[in-house]
């Protein structure tokens, strides 16, 4: 007979990032978020980072449904992908579908997908499993904390949360219904670590509403703003205090009227009469009397704010009568490009207003006083730290024993760690599959560590293609080879390098007709390690080395 509820991190753990988790108990899994990752600076050329699904793949037939906690990237930005290889049903609330809906609809697969709405509150049922939706803040609405039921006892996963005694709309986090269920008892708590080394609390989103009222106040400048784009609360805020002054709001980039438009039809947010208008509209009005809304909070080289500092937006130029607001904390990894756009619009002239004390942005994750509220609230026997680097997944198993959570009770894991839980106690010594599938923009498929280590080999020392030209006739070199070199050495600085590359070549030429090697794969194998050994020698240097055999 089941007894034991299996746990595994498919993405999240160890990282900011592609979240997914699968929940399996017998022969029913359900899954948890499925979200994407940016690349790294030195994964050249990859667009996206997906988790890798293959254990689920491998029991597809098992796999009741994909549970969505919010509409953020990190959390939903993998459901194209991840449909294509699996046919299940989606569980969420109405405004993440609507994100979705949007993602599903630009990959063509809307039409065969099923999306479930649930509101906060909803309880429904998946196999064995039955999934409660519960409120909570964050920087997106519409954002639930799940209290699964399993056979063996309730696990809370929190999703990203905060407590916000404030909030823009939705009202504060349910917590009254968190310590319901610890009273009733909750076998385990994931929770969200982002914030576990910020003491205190994490602020409300009213106090970036404060600091745009400051920076309106008194300004004859045109205001553009970047901010996150799922962030509907803070456009919320600067559309009212857009109104309040009198200014006209324009939005630009795509992701962005998407969203102002279905958190709009969905009544998520409450936009003034004649305050948006058309981005084509703006440039008609005084500078003093408009304001633009705008993607590119990360530097992103497509985004709307991106393409202002560069001037190649076709609509909006920017000078000094800009005053332009960075409303946005920069994802790790992002920092570089940021402040290239930065500097490229202080160089146009404009003002720039990007520091973080000036409270133009608050967290949409919990600090440690909000987790420990969590923690005393709910009460687990279990505790599982997720969504974080391997610090931060440290650093909050050591708040949960400071909560009073048993050391023995507390598991840090990483992603394919399959936690097994039992009334009789917690483990984690198997592993599935769990790395990360990098796509890039210009294939469907996905890029292989080979691949990625060739890109990284051509960053770093460059290549040098031989070309040798052969008789096809009797399989001779008929001439002296070509050497073509790129990103390695700049060949006029290096002509007795170039010699003693051509010598190394026509020695392995040599050497090959000397031992009767006459297939081409042979050759070209031989001259490429003889040079590969040279130039490491000399050079301390590994460029791709390319032979290239030309029939003549």
């Amino acid at each position: 007979m089941v007894s034991k509820l299996k746990i595994i991190p498919l993405g999240g753990l160890g990282e900011i990032g592609k979240n997914m988790t699968a929940f399996e108990y017998g022969n029913d899994i359900i899954v948890v978020d499925c979200g994407m990752g940016f690349p790294d600076e030195d994964m050249y050329g990859i667009d996206i980072v997906l988790p890798d699904i293959t254990y689920l793949k491998n029991n597809a037939s098992r796999v009741r449904g994909i549970i969505l906690t919010h509409g953020h990237e990190d959390h939903i930005g993998g459901v194209p992908y991840v449909l294509r290889e699996l046919d299940v049903p989606l569980y969420t609330t109405p405004l993440t579908a609507a994100l979705v809906e949007l993602k599903l609809e630009e990959h063509g697969l809307l039409e065969n997908s099923q999306i479930f709405t649930k509101k906060a509150g909803s309880v429904f049922r998946l196999g064995c499993f039955t999934v409660e939706f519960i409120h909570v803040n964050h920087s997106i609405p519409d954002s639930v904390a799940l209290a699964i039921k399993t056979p063996i006892g309730t696990v809370i996963h929190t999703g990203d949360f905060k407590i916000d005694v404030t909030p823009i709309s939705g009202g504060m986090i349910d917590l009254t219904r968190f310590g319901e269920l610890g009273r009733e008892g909750v076998l385990a708590l994931l929770m969200d670590s982002t914030n576990v080394e910020k003491p205190g609390h994490s602020d409300s989103e009213r106090k970036v509403g404060a600091s745009f009222d400051k920076l309106f106040l008194g300004c004859d400048k045109r205001i553009i703003i970047t901010t996150f784009a799922s962030n509907v609360h803070r456009l919320q805020q600067i559309i009212d205090v857009a109104a309040k002054y009198g200014r006209k709001v324009a939005v630009s980039g795509r992701s962005m009227e998407n969203v102002l438009r279905v958190a709009t039809v969905l009544g998520y947010m409450d936009i003034p009469e004649n305050v948006v208008v058309d981005l084509d509209q703006i440039n008609k009005l005084p500078r003093s009397k408009s304001v633009i809304i705008s993607t590119g909070s990360q530097g992103e080289s497509m985004s709307a704010l991106y393409r202002m500092a560069y001037s190649e937006h076709k609509q909006i130029k920017v000078d000094a009568g800009d005053r332009i607001i960075i409303s946005a904390s920069a994802i790790p990894g992002n920092e570089n490009m940021i402040s290239r756009v930065i500097d490229e619009l202080f160089h146009k002239g404009a003002e720039v207003i990007y520091d973080r004390h000036t409270d133009l942005h608050v967290s949409g994750h919990a600090s440690q006083e909000e987790q420990k509220m969590m923690l005393a609230l709910i009460r687990p026997k279990y505790f599982i730290p997720v969504h974080g680097e391997y610090r931060m997944l440290v650093k909050h198993a050591e708040l949960g024993r400071e909560m009073g959570v048993q050391p023995k009770n507390i598991v840090i894991a990483e992603n394919g760690s399959v936690i097994e839980l039992s009334k009789k106690g917690i483990s984690c010594e198997e592993t599935v599959p769990a790395g990360a599938l990098l796509l890039d923009g210009s294939r469907s498929g996905s890029v292989d560590s080979v691949v990625l280590r060739d890109r990284h080999r051509l960053a770093e020392d460059g290549m040098i293609v031989v070309i040798l030209p052969y008789s096809s006739y009797d399989r001779r070199l008929i001439a002296e080879p070509e050497i073509v070199t790129r990103g390695f050495i700049y060949v006029k600085e290096a002509e007795e390098l170039m010699e003693e590359l051509k010598r190394v070549t026509l020695e392995s030429v040599d050497a090959c007709a000397q031992q009767k090697l006459h297939d081409w794969n042979s050759i070209k194998l031989k001259v490429k390690n003889n040079l590969a050994g040279y130039l490491y020698k000399t050079t301390r240097r590994n460029p791709m080395i390319l032979p290239v055999i030309s029939e003549i």
